[in-house]
Parts: structure tokens; C-alpha cells; sequence
């Protein structure tokens, strides 16, 4: 299917890894300029090269800003005045029992999964209405709806996205802009790979994965950890011209984690 991205400028936060790596390549392969982001030049340069092999006629731009920071954002801005598509993918997470959740933390946590993407689309958002075209999407979680008790102050942030994006759409009315939120399942990054290891010591990867589905998730019906790609693939659909009826929605791509109907 042609997503008919050809040409639109897509930004992706925390994009030299995990999701976000995944999800500036399934634009990069239908054809869109995008930007990918990061805290070092060492990161970004490396997944750039590691995605112009995947994808050998990617159009990539190249973007160092921490956007966990006011600073970082405007950087952000400066250097990118417009996008066609803004994917706030940037997040952080720990697992941290409540009672040992300190104020810093919950702050932190604040800061950088609220407030990167309430900033870019702060900006970003007044350009596409303006222009009449264009793309938000928040990248949350499954923990949006099923919160855990070992990651209170991450599920507050990501159901707080939830309440943004549906706000934030609210001001597209009329108009071909949307606005949406993404919710994906546990998924195998490398991030979440390490935690396990953690969570795990001295267990295999895969029976660390399986162990922690069985006894963390049991509710999932595909009974296994996502693809980062599986998750990309759906954010590019989104993205696109072919979801244009897609606006104001919660769209779980969680493996049926989560047991509702709606």
C-alpha cells in the first residue's frame, strides 16, 4: 500500500533507538524526509548509517537536541521551523516501587514525557493548522490504561498524553489535521531487553521474556514481547495521508494486552 508520504518532513523524537529508530525507518522506506534525533552526535550518526543501510535511498537529516529540556526543544525548532508529521516518541521509564518514587523523580519524568511533546506541539501544531496539513502523534503505552504498581509515576505520565492528544485534537476540528495517541505493548527494545537482564540476573534473554509475559502480562494474547517494527508500521499508517479519518483517538497496538472492548 502507497502511504503517499513521499516528500513530508517527519520528526521523530528519541530516534536512535528502540521505537523511535523503528519508526523513522517505516517512513523512511515510503518515502518521507526524516529527521532523526538524538542526544549525541556519536548516536545519531549511528543510526543514520545503521538506517541508510536498511533503507538505501532514506532521506535523512540529521538532529542533535535534548528535547527532555526546554533548551532542547527550541533547538529543535530553530533548526526545523516546520514538520509535515511530529512523532513524540521521546519517554523515559523505571521500575520503581511508589513508596521509593521521590519527588525528583516524578518531576523528571514529568518533564521529559509531558513536556517534550507539549512544547513541539505547542509549535509544531500552530503550523500545520495554519497550513492545513499535518500529523501529531503521541507515542504512549499500554500503561496508559493498565497502569502497574512498579512504574506509577511513568503510567501517570503516559495516561496524561492520552488527555493532551485528545485535547490537542479538539483544535484540528474541521480541518484534514489530526492528532492521535499510540499505545503500544511491552515491546523488545533495547532498552527493555536490559531491564530484563536486570530484572533477571543470570536467565537467558528469551526465558527472561517469557518469564516476565508470564508473570508481569498475563493478560497478553499474543503471549510474547512486540516487534519495534510491528509498532513503526502502524505509527506510518497513522502518519498518512490514509488515516485521514483517524483523529482524537487512543489506538492500542498493545497485543491485546489490555481486556476492554473500547
Amino acid at each position: 500500500m502507497d502511504l503517499h508520504l513521499e516528500g513530508r518532513l517527519a520528526l521523530v523524537t528519541a530516534s536512535t533507538g528502540g521505537i523511535g529508530k523503528a519508526i523513522a525507518g517505516a517512513l523512511a522506506r515510503e518515502g518521507a524526509r526524516v529527521i532523526v534525533n538524538g542526544r549525541t552526535q556519536a548516536s545519531v550518526e549511528a543510526a543514520i548509517a545503521e538506517l541508510r543501510g536498511a533503507v538505501p535511498k532514506a532521506r535523512l537529516e540529521s538532529l542533535v537536541a535534548d528535547n527532555g529540556t526546554a533548551a532542547g526543544t527550541q533547538e529543535t525548532i530553530r533548526r526545523f521551523s516546520e514538520v509535515d508529521i511530529l512523532i513524540n516518541n521521546l519517554g523515559i521509564y523505571e521500575a520503581v516501587g511508589f513508596f521509593d518514587e521521590t519527588d525528583e523523580a516524578w518531576q523528571r519524568l514529568f518533564e521529559v514525557n509531558i513536556m517534550s511533546g507539549v512544547r513541539l506541539a505547542r509549535h509544531y501544531l500552530r503550523k500545520m493548522l495554519a497550513k492545513n496539513a499535518g500529523r501529531v502523534i503521541f507515542v504512549s503505552s499500554e500503561s496508559a490504561i493498565s497502569p502497574s504498581p512498579e512504574m506509577a509515576h511513568y503510567a501517570a505520565t503516559k495516561t496524561m498524553q492520552l488527555s493532551i492528544s485528545r485535547s490537542l485534537a479538539e483544535l484540528t476540528k474541521g480541518t484534514p489535521v489530526t492528532v492521535n495517541t499510540v499505545l503500544p505493548g511491552s515491546t523488545k527494545t533495547e532498552g527493555v531487553s536490559k531491564f530484563l537482564q536486570e530484572l533477571f540476573p543470570g536467565v537467558p534473554l528469551d526465558e527472561a521474556e517469557r518469564r516476565f509475559i508470564r508473570e508481569n502480562r498475563p493478560t497478553s494474547l499474543v503471549e510474547r514481547f512486540i516487534d519495534p517494527a510491528e509498532i513503526a508500521d502502524f505509527v506510518a499508517f497513522v502518519s498518512s495521508p490514509r488515516a485521514s479519518a483517524i483523529n482524537g483517538a487512543a489506538l492500542r497496538a498493545d497485543g491485546g494486552l489490555v481486556r476492554t472492548v473500547f
